[in-house]
């Protein structure tokens, strides 16, 4: 029952990273990434439809995206889709592509992009804790009930934090990576 509630753990917490290296991956650092627009919401026939699933997105340049939709009739919706987003990029349609040019990155956006990487990764701290907290608590209903010993409740809670904190370092890894990445001129 413990091994269940600490596998249970794991993969929230897993999850949880993954969360964080998808969020980070749209975080723009200067350099041009299919990451940026793959996952954007484009509605496509009345449905929010991921951008990676209407066209194939390339790198030609380091700092160009090139945009080449599967279906030409979608190419307003695409470039609807870019216009609205926060990304601040603006799209260059020539009826058959669109090219999004990446601009260089002042000193000043990327302190303000490092400040939301923290965000970011103190949001993921916080979910992985929530995890933590809600097997925990149900550990403790597990020993109330008698299906586990006082002694089992506390080697689960102890086994809970050291995954804890083995996840929490990653987050910080990830972070420290991703915060070169965007410092890096």
């Amino acid at each position: 029952m413990i091994k269940e509630t600490l596998r249970d753990a794991a993969e929230r917490m897993q999850t949880a990273l993954e969360s964080l290296e998808e969020d980070l991956a749209s975080i723009r650092t200067g350099r041009a990434s299919p990451s940026l627009v793959e996952r954007m919401p484009v509605e496509y026939y009345g449905m929010q439809t991921p951008m990676i699933q209407l066209a194939s997105i390339s790198v030609p340049e380091p700092r160009q995206l090139l945009i080449r939709p599967f279906d030409p009739a979608t190419l307003k919706d695409i470039e609807r889709a870019i216009m609205a987003s926060d990304l601040g990029l603006t799209p260059n349609n020539d009826g058959k592509v669109i090219r999004l040019i990446i601009p260089q990155l002042t000193e000043e956006r990327r302190h303000e992009l490092v400040r939301v990487v923290h965000n970011r990764m103190e949001e993921t701290r916080v979910r992985i804790r929530n995890v933590r907290r809600d097997l925990i608590k149900d550990l403790r209903d597990f020993e109330k009930e008698g299906l586990i010993s006082e002694d089992d409740q506390e080697r689960g809670e102890k086994d809970l934090q050291e995954l804890t904190d083995k996840m929490i370092d990653k987050v910080d890894e990830i972070g420290e990576r991703k915060e070169k990445e965007i410092m890096e001129v």
